[in-house]
């Protein structure tokens, strides 16, 4: 940083002794071995970034998002074209030591093609490949507590939440969940791990966010909505589950968590402080309150598969009892 801070007074001297530069840039057109050094060591990109972005800003910009992330897209960035690979690792170097001054949980980094030989660079730092598409690719870091809590990719995610109804009083479990730009009540939940069955997604995600054990009681309801945000503009599949509750003590998770409350059910299906889906769920659980759950749950079997020695469960409305005209699954 010192011999950066040299050379970067360097620049009007330079400037005086160098042929004028062309429009939009002050390199010299006649180099010499002396300034073929100073600009192939990247101190020149340094300098000019110094200039351009204010003092004590040699860092990339990004976009900070809800959950703490910065996305940084070095296609939308004036980086010079001849940025050496060492110019760009003492840049990105610089950043991640700013971004984890500022509490930063990860990053997500945008590598364009043209630009990929500074993957390197990035890889160096602990960077690895999330996913890549037609002609750039998206790098990311965790730099949060414990292991990586960054979702993984695919053509589709599955979220599940857990529906938890205490049949003694009336009473469900809901959040407020941290990161939402509304605070809506909801029913506690998260994305599905790979392999992970959907009632054991809705019973890890409810104990994980509000301290309650669970048990899964039935499927009763599948939201598919397309380019959502929230999966890197892809399909989402939202399941909500009803949850038999084993214990009632709540110990929320803070860190997603605003509030964790049990919430009369007439209460939820009526107020306005909630989101469309918990508001129309919790009126399909207050139906099935009173006249029965069997007309609204979608129940799961185990069955085999035509692979041998594979199962898969399926989710259905019971058959009436004594029915005689299903054929063999």
């Amino acid at each position: 940083m010192i011999m950066a801070s040299l050379n970067c007074k360097l620049l009007p001297v330079l400037r005086k002794i160098l042929p004028k530069p062309n429009a939009g840039c002050w390199r010299a057109v006649v180099p010499n071995r002396r300034t073929d050094l100073f600009f192939s060591t990247g101190l020149g990109a340094q300098c000019q970034l110094h200039n351009e972005q204010g003092a004590n800003r040699n860092t990339l910009t990004g976009k900070v998002d809800r959950f703490g992330g910065v996305t940084v897209h070095l296609s939308e960035l004036d980086l010079p074209p001849d940025i050496s690979d060492g110019g760009f690792e003492l840049l990105l170097r610089d950043s991640l030591t700013q971004w984890r001054a500022e509490g930063r949980v990860a990053v997500w980094l945008h590598v364009p093609i043209a630009q990929s030989r500074f993957v390197a660079a990035a890889a160096a730092h602990g960077f690895t490949f999330h996913h890549a598409r037609g002609d750039r690719s998206t790098l990311s870091l965790w730099l949060g507590e414990g292991e990586s809590r960054l979702p993984l990719y695919a053509t589709h995610q599955v979220g599940v939440a857990g529906a938890v109804l205490d049949e003694t009083n009336g009473k469900v479990l809901v959040v407020q969940d941290k990161n939402k730009t509304k605070n809506a009540w909801k029913f506690p939940g998260g994305l599905s791990d790979p392999g992970e069955n959907i009632g054991d997604t809705a019973v890890r995600e409810v104990l994980e966010e509000t301290g309650v054990r669970s048990e899964f009681q039935s499927l009763l309801s599948v939201r598919q909505q397309h380019n959502h945000p929230g999966a890197f503009g892809m399909s989402d599949l939202y399941l909500i589950c009803r949850m038999r509750p084993l214990s009632f003590h709540i110990e929320f998770c803070t860190q997603e968590c605003l509030r964790c409350e049990w919430i009369d059910l007439e209460e939820l299906a009526r107020t306005g402080h909630t989101t469309p889906i918990t508001s129309r769920v919790s009126r399909l659980l207050l139906h099935g309150l009173m006249h029965g759950f069997q007309h609204i749950d979608l129940g799961m079997e185990v069955l085999p598969a035509v692979y041998s020695g594979m199962f898969y469960q399926l989710y259905h409305r019971p058959l009436p009892m004594g029915d005689s005209t299903s054929p063999n699954v």
